[in-house]
C-alpha cells in the first residue's frame, strides 16, 4: 500500500527530533497514519494530512493541542508537530496497541468480549470525555470511528483528537452526521459544536455500545427509499424520534429488521433506560437537559456492580441495582438468583456501593472513594474478591487483596483481623472495617 510518505523518509519534529517513516498503517477522511521510528528506536504514530485537510486553521488547531500537553493515557493525544513545507504537516502520537479493537468489529460480532467489559468500556468512555470537558475542550466528533476498546478489559483509547478545540471555537468540523446533536444537523442559528452537543454524541455512542443499534433508526428509516443527505437531516435533525420513546411509538424498531435492539432493550436496567429516554426525548430538543457525564458514570458503575451469572447456563445478566426482583436469564429464560451483596459505606460525603457477590465479584479502590475521579477495574487497584474454599466447594469468602488489615465482626459478636492475603468466610451480617474509615456489610439481599 503506497501513501503520501515513503518508507525510509526522514522528517524532523517541531521540537527538533529526527524521525524515520516506517510504513503506512491506514488512512481516513483527513489523512494517513504512519508508523515512524524515533532516534532511540521507539515507535510513534504520525498522522499526515491530505492536501485539502492541511489548512492553516487545522495547523493552528494542532499547534494549540500540542501546546496543551494533555497527559491522559486514554487519549492518543498530539505530542509534537511535524512540518515539511507549506501545506505539508502532521503530528505525532502514541501507537495504538494491537489489543485495542474498533467498534465496527464489535458490531459485526467478530470480537469476543463480556458484559462486564462492555459496561467497563462505557464507563471509561464517559470518564475520558468528562476529563477532556473539564479542561474546557470540546471533542466535536464523538462517534464509533474514534473509539477503540480492549475486549478483554474494557479499557478504551480515544483517537483523532485533532478534532478537539477549546469550548466556544466554532471553526472546523461539526461531527459525524448520525452522531451530531439535532441543533447542529438543522443548523440552528447560534448552534455550535461544544460540550453540550458532545453529550448527545456520547449518549448515541453508549447506546450503540450496549444495543448494537442507533437510537434514532427505527420504522421511519425503513420507510425512506433513498437515505440521502436530506433524508438524514430529517432523521437526525428535523424530526428525530427515539426508537423507544415512551410517548410516541411511530419510530419503534421493526421486530425483524431490528431484532437485536428489540431483544436487548428489555435486558437493560430501568435506571439506564431512564437516562437514555431522558437524553433522546427532552434532550433532543433542549441541550441543557441532556444527561451529564456524572449521571452516566454513577449509573454505569452501579449496573456493572449488579451483574450476575445465570445459575443454569452461567451467562452474565444485568439486573437493576439494589433490586430484590432479579428477573430471568436472557439466554435460557431461567429465573435468576440474587447472591448476597456487599454494601460499602464511605466516610462523608456518605455514599453506598452495592456489589453483588456473584462468581466474579471484586471490590476496587474506587468503591471506597465517595467521589472517585476515575474508576479502575485493573488488578493493580483490587481491594477484595470473592474466592471459593479450596477444600470445601460451595463455601466462599472475601480475600483481602489490599495492603492493609481489616477488622471483621460477625453477627455473634466475635471479631478477627484479616491481613493482606487472608480470607474471611462469607456470612450474612458480616461487617468489615476497611481502609480509611470505610465500612462494608454482607447482606443476604
Amino acid at each position: 500500500m503506497s501513501g503520501m510518505l515513503d518508507s525510509g523518509e526522514s522528517l524532523t519534529t517541531q521540537r527538533g527530533e529526527a524521525i524515520v517513516v516506517d510504513r503506512l498503517l491506514g488512512s481516513g477522511g483527513q489523512g494517513e497514519v504512519y508508523r515512524v521510528t524515533l532516534p532511540d528506536g521507539s515507535a510513534k504514530a504520525l498522522k499526515w494530512y491530505f492536501p485539502d485537510s492541511a489548512t492553516p486553521r487545522q495547523l493552528a488547531i494542532v499547534e494549540d493541542l500540542v501546546s496543551r500537553d494533555f497527559d491522559d493515557d486514554r487519549f492518543l493525544w498530539p505530542t509534537d508537530l511535524v512540518v515539511a513545507g507549506e501545506g505539508r504537516f502532521g503530528y505525532l502520537m502514541d501507537v495504538r496497541p494491537d489489543r485495542f479493537r474498533g467498534l465496527p468489529e464489535l458490531f459485526r460480532r467478530t470480537v469476543n468480549t463480556s458484559l462486564r467489559a462492555l459496561l467497563t468500556a462505557c464507563l471509561y468512555t464517559v470518564e475520558a470525555y468528562q476529563a477532556l470537558h473539564s479542561k474546557g475542550i470540546a471533542y466535536r466528533d464523538i462517534s464509533w470511528g474514534n473509539i477503540f476498546f480492549d475486549p478483554a478489559t474494557g479499557e478504551i483509547l480515544v483517537c483523532d483528537n485533532d478534532n478537539a478545540v477549546v469550548e466556544g471555537d466554532s471553526s472546523g468540523i461539526s461531527g459525524t452526521m448520525n452522531f451530531m446533536a439535532p441543533e447542529l444537523v438543522r443548523g440552528d442559528p447560534g448552534a455550535m459544536p461544544g460540550t453540550q452537543s458532545d453529550l448527545h454524541s456520547l449518549s448515541v455512542l453508549l447506546f450503540m455500545f450496549l444495543m448494537n443499534h442507533h437510537p434514532l433508526k427505527g420504522a421511519r428509516e425503513l420507510k425512506i427509499h433513498c437515505l440521502d443527505d436530506a433524508a438524514e437531516r430529517k432523521l437526525y435533525g428535523k424530526e428525530p424520534l427515539f426508537v423507544f420513546d415512551p410517548q410516541d411509538p411511530d419510530n419503534r424498531p421493526d421486530p425483524v429488521e431490528h431484532a437485536t435492539v428489540t431483544a436487548l432493550w428489555p435486558l437493560v436496567p430501568v435506571s439506564l433506560q431512564k437516562l437514555f429516554e431522558k437524553n433522546f426525548t427532552v434532550g433532543l430538543h433542549n441541550p441543557s437537559a441532556r444527561v451529564r457525564e456524572s449521571e452516566w458514570r454513577d449509573a454505569l458503575r452501579a449496573a456493572r456492580d449488579a451483574v450476575v451469572e445465570c445459575p443454569t447456563c452461567g451467562k452474565a445478566n444485568m439486573t437493576e441495582p439494589r433490586t430484590t426482583s432479579p428477573g430471568t436469564c436472557w439466554k435460557d429464560g431461567s429465573t435468576l438468583v440474587l447472591p448476597p451483596r456487599l454494601v460499602v459505606t464511605t466516610p462523608p460525603p456518605r455514599t453506598e456501593r452495592h456489589i453483588l457477590l456473584g462468581r466474579a465479584a471484586q471490590v476496587h479502590r474506587h468503591h471506597l472513594n465517595p467521589e472517585p475521579k476515575r474508576h479502575d477495574y485493573s488488578a493493580d487497584h483490587l481491594v477484595a474478591e470473592l474466592v471459593e474454599h479450596p477444600q470445601k466447594p460451595g463455601r466462599y469468602g472475601l480475600a483481602n487483596r489490599s495492603t492493609t488489615s481489616w477488622t471483621a465482626s460477625r453477627s455473634d459478636g466475635t471479631t478477627q483481623q484479616v491481613g493482606p492475603g487472608q480470607t474471611v468466610p462469607l456470612r450474612s451480617g458480616l461487617t468489615l472495617e476497611l481502609d480509611a474509615g470505610v465500612r462494608a456489610e454482607v447482606r443476604a439481599k
